[in-house]
């Protein structure tokens, strides 16, 4: 196993921890990045993995956290190979009265954040002699859904961020993906998945009249970085059941 580890933002729950724990499984050391330092908080954590999860507390709206946190990981486990930006937060609100302060704070910890998170790993992996950035975005990248005018611009940018720093950062033998899945259920979203109108909206706008599971993101995660194919670069890959092709 090559010295390092890869760093995950909001490892704590759903879809960051489900990759914490894929990577973790398949021999990866992981520094688990969440706001309170306890690292996954949900589900019961093999013993046969739990020595490869670093808990490290990170502030992902604070650039002096994400970057003491990024240099910590790198510090305690002999370098940085790679970094998944996971954190996000979706708030909801009609545009014609969204607060602004609302609508800044969604892009800070969704774009901002992973801006930041990149610019402060790019020394680290620069200095291992490169590495994989995976940012997390949305299918919500490419729709307009009411009421979402923040997520759907903070993953759009999330977009651009990608391809913007896998051009500028390929001479440095980085590449950088966007995994942008569609409905993923989480504890944050499974009340609705299962209610009358989640099963209803899901059933009529996925052909695969499914949500996706937080697990089949993280092996798609974990493949990248096993598979290690540095040509793959710039893109925004989808996972949503085929939801943001269909008509």
């Amino acid at each position: 196993m090559a010295e390092g580890a890869i760093a995950v933002t909001g490892a704590s729950r759903g879809i960051g921890a489900a990759i914490a724990l894929e990577l973790a499984r398949r021999g990866y050391v992981v520094g688990c990045l969440t706001r309170k330092g306890r690292g996954v908080e949900q589900g019961k954590i093999d013993s046969a993995i739990k020595g490869r999860l670093l808990n490290v507390a990170c502030d992902v709206t604070d650039e002096a956290s994400i970057a003491g946190a990024l240099d910590q990981v790198s510090r305690r486990t002999g370098g940085l190979r790679g970094l998944v930006n996971n954190a996000g937060i979706h708030i909801e609100g009609e545009s014609a009265t969204l607060p602004t302060a609302t609508y800044e704070e969604v892009m800070r910890v969704n774009a901002t954040a992973a801006f930041v998170a990149s610019r402060e790993a790019h020394r680290h992996l620069a200095a291992a002699g490169g590495g994989l950035i995976v940012n997390i975005g949305s299918y919500f990248d490419k729709v307009g859904v009411k009421g979402t005018l923040a997520y759907c611009t903070s993953k759009a940018a999330v977009g651009a961020i990608t391809r913007c720093l896998a051009v500028e950062w390929a001479r440095d033998n980085i590449a950088v993906v966007d995994v942008a899945p569609g409905y993923v259920e989480t504890d944050l979203n499974r009340e609705f998945l299962r209610s009358d109108r989640g099963r209803t909206a899901v059933e009529r706008r996925v052909p695969m009249r499914r949500a996706g599971q937080p697990e089949e993101v993280a092996r798609l995660v974990a493949a990248l970085f096993g598979e290690d194919i540095k040509f793959l670069t710039g893109e925004t890959i989808y996972l949503d059941g085929a939801q943001g092709i269909n008509p």
